[in-house]
């Protein structure tokens, strides 16, 4: 835990890690408190140096939450968006400092203490407005954190063939897994002509025992830096009335193989002292999920691991992400036997995997997934959650399987 910390502190200097701490203190302690306890008549909020008192002042309090809500998320994940509004926001404060003073004392006092107090926002918000770099820098380059090689599994199409052209683009070289052994040439060619890296095909079926194994032995000779357990496969309709046949495939597929390779591949990475590890999950593994029971129970089952993992190799070197994508425009609704219906880009859900990667145990690609699966996780009765999703899932599978 201390390591941890310790490193997310590290991703930004001392002044700005008070910044956070003040904003986590507003946002989490002093806001609420004075929106929910403190009384009307007493109550007042500082805008652009303009005081707003009673019932005025409570109006306003929301906003100011939300502002130090987004301080607090901004610098802890140290997004692009914080510059300018950080910078923009700390001088309206200066100005504001100045503006009450004037307004309150008058004359040549009044703007001398406005000065004085508007000096250090005025000088945090040129700090602000000067770190332009440090919000949203990506590390070092993935070749040059992790290795060489990353191995990719499902890489045939969908996120798993653009998580191969993303991680191509950094220079990494690719094992290509995947059972249509043709579209993975292709894209070995793709990646080999537009990136100049190396491949290796690997046409292995994972949704068998005998699949993991065979990509095991093919890479035997390779120092994987990087594993991508990306293969998975979903199966709409009522448990029941499911071919138990397809079941257990999935269930080889989407958690028996991750568990072999990464129990081979994970403790090489830890003796070199450097490598990554990332899951394809999904948004369904944050809930029980009817009519994709056995599918979001899988999802589950990796988002579990994924995160374990990430914890316990804190400090090792090895990063571990779980990637929990929604509906996405690939193959996947037309193998579960699905009724077609919009999803993401698959290129910013691995764009969103790759950004994450080293910063954070799971992500989410996409702010309606996370405020959905979030808010349903969190805040709805477990009873209530299932059959609203339910409901949900009605609308996406075929009536003779509902």
């Amino acid at each position: 835990m201390a390591s941890w910390l310790r490193g997310h502190l590290a991703r930004r200097p001392a002044w700005m890690n008070a910044l956070l701490a003040f904003s986590i203190f507003m946002a989490a302690v002093y806001v609420p408190w004075d929106f929910l306890v403190k009384p009307v008549a007493r109550d007042a909020e500082v805008w652009l140096g303009f005081a707003l008192h009673g019932w005025a002042a409570k109006a306003t309090e929301p906003l100011h939450w939300a502002i130090y809500a987004a301080g607090a998320y901004g610098f802890w994940r140290m997004r692009r968006w914080m510059w300018p509004w950080a910078s923009l926001y700390t001088a309206q404060v200066a100005i504001g400092m100045l503006v009450w003073s004037v307004n309150v004392r008058g004359g040549a006092v009044g703007w001398l203490g406005g000065l004085l107090a508007a000096l250090p926002f005025a000088g945090l918000a040129v700090a602000l407005w000067r770190a332009r770099e440090s919000f949203g820098r990506r590390p070092r380059g993935l070749r040059e954190r992790y290795g060489e090689w990353a191995l990719v599994t499902g890489a045939s199409a969908g996120i798993g063939g653009e998580l191969a052209r993303a991680l191509a683009a950094e220079g990494l070289s690719l094992v290509l897994v995947a059972r249509r052994e043709e579209r993975l040439h292709a894209l070995a060619t793709e990646l080999e002509r537009d990136h100049g890296v190396a491949t290796r095909v690997v046409a292995a079926d994972l949704a068998s025992p005998e699949g993991a194994p065979r990509v095991l032995d093919a890479v035997a000779d390779l120092e994987i830096a990087l594993l991508v357990n990306n293969a998975g496969v979903g199966y709409a309709g009522r448990f029941d009335r499911q071919e138990t046949r397809r079941l257990c495939e999935m269930v080889q597929l989407n958690c028996a193989t991750p568990v072999l390779l990464t129990s081979r591949l994970l403790p090489p990475m830890r003796e070199r002292g450097r490598g990554a590890v990332i899951f394809t999950g999904s948004v369904s593994g944050r809930q029980p999920l009817p009519l994709h029971a056995l599918y979001s129970a899988s999802k589950a089952f990796d988002l579990f691991l994924g995160e374990a993992l990430w914890a316990e190799l804190q400090g090792s070197g090895v990063d571990v992400l779980v990637l929990e994508p929604g509906s996405t425009e690939t193959e996947f609704q037309q193998v579960a036997e699905e009724i077609p219906h919009p999803g993401a880009d698959a290129r910013e859900v691995a764009r969103a995997a790759l950004d994450a990667l080293g910063r954070q145990p799971s992500v989410i690609p996409g702010w309606f997934d996370w405020l959905r699966a979030n808010a349903a996780q969190r805040l709805g009765p477990r009873a209530v959650v299932a059959l609203l999703a339910k409901r949900v899932m009605e609308t996406q599978t075929p009536p003779e399987m509902r």
